[in-house]
């Protein structure tokens, strides 16, 4: 940690360092955090783990957790927390976009992904951090390029835990995959500054 910039922030009995560059968790964490069951043995994905959090929660219970960031800041922070959380033997982590070098196998019980969607009119992101909320002109950008492939890596029965904003049109990420005959529903929801957020869980049948 030597030379390093960073905050410290709690959940539970949990503590979490966030170095500079890397997404501090707020409500949008929180969300998926109060919703998290994770049950004994099971494998669990976190993609976009920026510091963590939900990684660590989630390899309390989780035979596996494998946490993916596009962000190398946030990798190598989430390794730290956790290892300072005393779960690193459990987690395994990825510097990659999505699911990029991931072998498309229906692996996992469980896929999180607090993912960024914020309309933004800039073509691209600017620096590594803009990556946790840039979800492209219509804020769906990423949340489109993640349903078209998650479910893939979902055992039958497995579910997904995504959060999605008013701003980005949760209504239509409901019908899709309803109409892919996933069992879709907003679980949880709260008010967040300028919008609502959603929390949608989606069961692979």
């Amino acid at each position: 940690m030597s030379g390093s910039r960073f905050r410290e922030v709690f959940y539970g009995d949990f503590s979490f360092y966030v170095f500079d560059g890397v997404y501090e968790p707020a409500e949008d964490t929180f969300l998926i955090a109060d919703n998290l069951d994770v049950r004994y043995g099971e494998r669990v994905l976190d993609v976009g783990t920026g510091c963590g959090v939900l990684a660590v929660l989630s390899a309390v219970n989780a035979s596996w957790v494998l946490a993916t960031d596009i962000n190398p800041v946030a990798v190598k922070c989430a390794k730290v927390n956790a290892r300072r959380n005393g779960v690193s033997d459990k987690i395994e982590f990825l510097c990659c976009d999505l699911f990029e070098p991931i072998i498309k196998e229906p692996v996992f019980d469980l896929v999180l992904f607090n993912a960024p969607y914020l309309p933004v009119e800039e073509e691209k992101p600017k620096n590594w951090i803009d990556y946790a909320w840039h979800g492209g002109r219509l804020g769906r950008e990423v949340i489109d390029r993640f349903l078209a492939e998650a479910f893939d890596y979902l055992r039958h029965g497995g579910r997904i835990l995504l959060v999605q904003s008013s701003l980005s049109n949760a209504e239509e990420t409901l019908l899709k995959l309803r109409k892919r005959g996933y069992k879709t529903e907003i679980i949880d929801e709260r008010p967040s500054f300028f919008e609502r957020i959603f929390l949608i869980e989606s069961i692979k049948p």
